[in-house]
């Protein structure tokens, strides 16, 4: 008799992989169920069973294509401005870029209409990135970079939350003196207070 999980298995990552590569090809709003599905080479019922519509897929096929071991851990200098500046100048840019934007922007407005969507892309996409920027202010906080007392997932929102807020709301332009200025916000915000000069 066929192994069915192992059929199953293959049929998940032909989906998958199918939905990555028609991503990358057409973007976001010109993805389909039928599409992922006659790539795929299944039927797009065994898409609706399995996932519900394109959004969970693509979840999916993004959390896939980022591999198992996750986002990659911040460079750790000594100096957290330093390690900081360069990685949100590269979120920044990635948000200025409407193609490379689009698919975030997309899965964004399918957070708004679902709570369980929502749930699962904060814990499998969103979570693991922000959890290397907060390792980064941990370690920079033992080190005595940043105030004892600072709440980190709080300190992570300072920084990324600003750029997404623009990004979102379409304030102002998303530039790399934008990032900069992010960072020397949030720098100042959580650098221990220097000491009182000694007269």
């Amino acid at each position: 008799m066929p192994d069915a999980s192992r059929r199953s298995e293959r049929s998940r990552s032909a989906i998958l992989r199918a939905a990555m590569g028609l991503l990358q090809e057409k973007g976001y709003a010109d993805l389909t169920v039928e599409g992922i599905a006659a790539r795929a080479g299944v039927g797009k019922q065994t898409i609706y069973r399995w996932w519900g519509g394109r959004g969970p897929v693509v979840l999916d096929a993004l959390v896939e294509h980022s591999g198992s071991a996750g986002p990659p851990a911040l460079p750790d200098t000594g100096d957290l401005e330093a390690d900081l500046r360069p990685v949100i100048r590269a979120i920044v840019a990635e948000l200025a870029d409407h193609r490379l934007s689009a698919t975030t922007r997309a899965l964004t407005i399918e957070t708004l209409s679902s709570d369980d969507f929502a749930d699962r892309m904060r814990d499998r996409l969103l979570r693991p990135q922000l959890d290397t920027v907060k390792d980064r202010l941990r370690s920079a906080r033992t080190a005595g970079q940043v105030r004892a007392e600072v709440d980190l997932d709080q300190a992570v929102e300072l920084l990324i939350g600003p750029m997404y807020h623009r990004w979102m709301m379409r304030t102002g332009p998303l530039t790399e003196e934008y990032a900069d200025g992010i960072v020397d916000l949030a720098m100042a915000a959580l650098r221990p207070a220097a000491p009182a000069d000694i007269r």
